[in-house]
């Protein structure tokens, strides 16, 4: 259901979202079913299979097995049926992005050749370029990889020396430089690859085939992770480019390197979802199997604490990420009707929620580190051994918090963006923290909770937002435009911008839940409720302490810390208890059915 008032970008922070506007996995139709049965199948009898050979990197393995993906369809889920593809929107998109998750490298591959790879062809080519390279992505017949990072310029994109000067005759331009850390490098047949023209500022962006002159390949990069991933360097030397090549205008490579990074921080947030199930399906039939002291580890009270989190953790990132994923949705079919062309309407309605990409890309790597650990942990000493498959899981989740720029650059991303769009008026931050920070006096004691369920929760996550706008009001009245350099208190912001997101949308899909399972089925989905709120006030309120000790003057700091109190007090719950339930459902079940 597409709703008129769907909430843009960034307004989750000062605007309410009813339960029936968001979207749940549960609600998935027959069709995105199937798919998702599809990847799943893949998985199960052309990756899983072969883990080990695809980890040594059996020359011709991986690319044989994206090109049968290929054959099923599988590359082209958002490639317009014009070129080939499927055409399905963006929450489908996540689906398979979700399940494929699961694949341990192959996920790397299959999400760099169909994301990085493909999208800034599709967004931004021309039609000639889309007719001539986008059929060939969606079948497989051509693999792609994006060239962006260089040796010195790391996270500073804009900084690369790759250079591109047009020949005397202006039929191509001669591209110098390397590019490293590519994935699918060793093998992709066509490249995205930025570099600036002559002496320009900023970055271009051009289309290069693998059979270019002057481009050579390096060795195979051997990592701590994600082993079976293609990594090399590149090197362009006078490689020649037709013009016609040219990505987009000049000068868009850095706006084209941006967004198509912002959309692979949301793809991140949905490759986790599929990783962490299988982390916790194996966690918990070892602890099914796996007897100490005469009894099955899965009956200690410590272990199911462990595995109640991991469950807890999953639950609560794949529910932001497909609740954000129906309002890019909404933002597309918004901007389609306000005229413009696909394309375009895909890359603005990712732009505009660069806030929630970045603190999903977040919560969801680290959540994902979270289940692994805890997962290596629960198999003990057999957890470090390279026989059990928790080992593997537990190196190739460690790259996410790289991917897609730092959890430092998108915990920077996430408080910051939001700041500046509330200073720029795209959201009222300001008016809205005005109002707060009018009613502080009034922040003393504890809520009056009504004893309604939900309106209580509802409460409670409207406080966590209110945390942060009573002390982003603060931090800008003391430090005005140099507020964005104190990356320290902007880290602070972050968490606690994030954990009101996430919080928010848990409140939102479990209270559907109620609806679509009944009062009794629920009871499971408020105990991960519960705990998470209980977890999420205690990281709110660590935060916003750490912030208000760092710039709020000692004459103020009691006023906010008795703020600070209140407004991260949840209604008491038997938090043990509910962990218990949790844990007891998923020992039953032997697997991760939430």
């Amino acid at each position: 259901m597409e709703h008129k008032n769907a909430i843009k970008g960034s307004e989750f922070i000062v605007k309410e979202t009813l339960p029936e506007e968001i979207f749940i996995p549960e609600e998935f139709d027959e069709e995105a079913k199937m798919i998702a049965q599809t990847c799943q199948d893949f998985l199960d009898t052309e990756v899983m299979p072969n883990l080990d050979r695809i980890d040594a990197h059996e020359e011709g393995l991986m690319p044989a097995i994206l090109k049968k993906a290929g054959e099923l369809g599988l590359l082209g889920i958002s490639i317009p049926e014009e070129y080939g593809g499927f055409g399905q929107n963006f929450t489908t998109s996540m689906l398979v992005a979700d399940i494929l998750g699961a694949g341990y490298s192959f996920s790397v591959a299959y999400s760099a050749d169909t994301g990085i790879g493909t999208l800034p062809i599709m967004y931004y080519g021309n039609e000639e370029q889309k007719q001539k390279y986008l059929p060939g992505l969606a079948t497989g017949e051509l693999l792609g990889a994006y060239c962006l990072t260089e040796p010195g310029a790391g996270s500073d994109a804009n900084s690369g020396k790759t250079k591109a000067v047009l020949n005397e005759a202006g039929t191509h331009y001669i591209l110098n430089g390397s590019k490293m850390w590519i994935t699918n490098g060793g093998f992709a047949d066509v490249l995205t690859v930025f570099a600036k023209i002559d002496d320009d500022r900023i970055l271009s962006a051009f289309i290069v085939e693998r059979n270019f002159p002057g481009i050579t390949f390096g060795a195979e990069e051997n990592k701590m992770g994600i082993k079976g991933s293609s990594t090399v360097q590149i090197f362009f030397n006078d490689c020649e480019v037709p013009v016609e090549n040219l990505l987009g205008n000049r000068g868009d490579g850095f706006r084209i390197a941006l967004n198509i990074l912002n959309l692979g921080r949301i793809k991140l947030g949905a490759n986790v979802i599929g990783s962490s199930k299988l982390a916790i399906n194996q966690s918990v039939q070892y602890a099914n199997e796996r007897k100490q002291f005469r009894t099955l580890i899965a009956n200690f009270p410590a272990i199911k604490y462990k595995l109640a989190q991991q469950v807890i953790k999953a639950f609560a990132n794949e529910t932001a990420v497909y609740r954000m994923s129906k309002n890019v949705d909404d933002a597309v079919k918004r901007n389609i009707a306000d005229g413009m062309d696909k394309g375009t309407a895909n890359v603005e309605a990712q732009r505009e929620f660069v806030v929630e990409a970045a603190l999903i890309k977040v919560f969801g790597s680290e959540m994902l580190d979270y289940v692994v650990d805890e997962g290596v942990q629960i198999h003990g000493g057999m957890g470090f051994s390279a026989e059990t498959a928790i080992e593997r899981g537990y190196r190739d989740s460690r790259i996410n918090r790289i991917f897609e720029g730092t959890n430092e650059i998108n915990r920077n991303v996430t408080g910051d963006t939001l700041i500046k769009k509330g200073l720029k008026g795209e959201i009222p931050l300001f008016e809205e923290a005005a109002k707060v920070v009018a009613g502080i006096d009034k922040f003393t004691g504890k809520p009056d909770f009504s004893g309604n369920y939900f309106e209580d929760v509802k409460l409670t996550v409207n406080n966590f937002k209110k945390v942060f706008l009573l002390l982003v009001d603060a931090a800008h009245k003391k430090f005005g435009k140099k507020l964005s350099r104190e990356q320290e208190i902007i880290f602070n912001f972050a968490d606690i911008i994030m954990q009101s997101y996430v919080a928010e949308s848990l409140y939102l899909r479990v209270n559907r839940l109620q609806t679509l399972k009944g009062e009794e089925a629920g009871k499971i989905y408020k105990d991960i409720l519960d705990v998470y709120l209980f977890d999420s006030a205690n990281i709110v309120y660590n935060q916003g302490i750490e912030a208000i000790y760092s710039f709020i003057g000692e004459n103020e700091q009691d006023k906010y810390i008795e703020a600070l109190r209140y407004l991260t007090k949840v209604k008491p719950a038997n938090i043990k208890e509910a962990r218990r339930r949790i844990a007891d459902k998923l020992i039953d079940d032997n697997k991760y059915q939430f």
